[in-house]
């Protein structure tokens, strides 16, 4: 039996699309980009058509669009970068306390360099009020870095209210959008962001590629010393197969997200409630309406998420506890926490993400097998037996 794969968000199979350009292109164009040769003309052809595809796929200028080795880079690019950039203005950085370890642990290390950051709560659907983002301005704070949508509970935040504010006390605004382009429609000029993040392996490209937007005058320090590459932004030569996959991986998914958009919806209602129906005592993650669409966090009561995950495995269901970046962690996902589940709760989580492969027929095996794995391990469980003692 082949693996039912519902873990999309770790990474996605490459589209046929992609697979197919990538092999040409191993195949044909092996030349650098800066060289001035026939070789070298073919591929900074190809690196800058794949420049425009990812442009159209969030409305971006060419020009705008850094390509990175993946979403990870591509925040501390941003982060970092303008925190240098911007370093004789201010050293004070505003951020929630649900992002990505990447926008975490970046601004762990800018502590370390005096600068302050101010991470903001979110309410019990994982939101951050816009007006909690103001009142946290000062006249030194330089950036903020709020994601697009959350990687754990999948709740869409108000970027384009929150970045309306930055404009108006001129700070510069940046959102991990890693787990939203691709996925939903992303329009940096409708968001009315500075900078965002994106990875192809989100949407069906290779891992180990990503791109940073930079809106045209924003000031951003080169993490990279070097050569002139990626108009002298970030310095190396460019990963040019895996480049053209991403920009491969765009235009398949601007075409089809029309497509996809309602399907994935509805495969994750039919999940949703399904799960409902049949396990009684769980919690449903994130926003109800303000969610990506291919996303689904469970908290399952009086259960542990890594028994239930190991266990769906044995039935060749690939699913998550939390996002892959925290995963093998034995503490309680960091976003959960901050929503206000409880840590039992939250240590009872799975995480489903579903792809363009995902049918009926799997949710339903996952529907068929999930109910007697919960109520196996409940039966072991003494927390369980005491709650429900008669």
């Amino acid at each position: 039996m082949s693996v039912i794969y519902l873990d999309h968000l770790s990474g996605t199979p490459l589209h046929p699309k992609v697979k197919e350009a990538m092999i040409q292109h191993i195949n044909t164009i092996f030349g650098n980009p800066v060289s001035d040769h026939r070789l070298g003309r073919q591929a900074a052809q190809a690196l800058e058509e794949a420049r425009q595809q990812v442009a159209d796929l969030i409305n971006a200028e060419p020009k705008e669009i850094v390509f990175e080795s993946c979403g990870t880079e591509s925040v501390n690019h941003a982060i970092k970068g303008v925190a240098i950039g911007l370093r004789e203005k201010g050293r004070r950085i505003i951020t929630t306390n649900i992002e990505h370890k990447s926008v975490l642990n970046s601004l762990r290390t800018l502590r370390l360099l005096d600068y302050q950051v101010t991470s903001l709560d979110v309410d019990s659907y994982g939101l951050v009020d816009p007006a909690q983002v103001e009142k946290a301005i000062t006249p030194d704070t330089i950036l903020i870095s709020v994601m697009l949508a959350n990687n754990e509970i999948g709740t869409i935040e108000p970027i384009a209210d929150i970045a309306r504010i930055a404009r108006k006390h001129k700070v510069v605004m940046h959102t991990d959008a890693v787990d939203a382009v691709g996925i939903i429609p992303v329009d940096v000029k409708g968001l009315g962001v500075d900078l965002l993040s994106l990875a192809a392996n989100q949407f069906y490209g290779p891992p180990g590629v990503g791109a940073l937007y930079v809106r045209k005058g924003t000031p951003v320090w080169p993490l990279l010393d070097g050569g002139v590459q990626e108009n002298r932004r970030r310095a190396g030569t460019e990963n040019l197969i895996g480049i053209v996959g991403l920009g491969v991986a765009a235009e398949m998914a601007r075409l089809e997200m029309a497509e996809r958009l309602p399907r994935l919806k509805a495969l994750r209602d039919r999940l949703k409630e399904g799960l409902l129906a049949r396990i009684p005592e769980i919690v449903i993650n994130g926003h109800p309406e303000y969610h990506l669409p291919h996303l689904l966090s469970v908290s399952i009561k009086y259960v542990e998420g890594e028994s239930l995950m190991l266990m769906l495995d044995d039935e060749d269901i690939a699913v998550a506890t939390r996002s892959a970046c925290a995963s093998g962690s034995l503490r309680a996902s960091h976003v959960l926490i901050a929503t206000g589940l409880d840590f039992a709760t939250a240590q009872g989580t799975l995480l489903f993400s579903l792809g363009r492969d995902t049918t009926e027929e799997h949710i339903d095996r996952v529907l068929e097998v999930l109910p007697p794995i919960v109520e196996n391990l409940r039966a072991m469980s003494p927390l369980y037996r005491k709650e429900h003692a008669v």
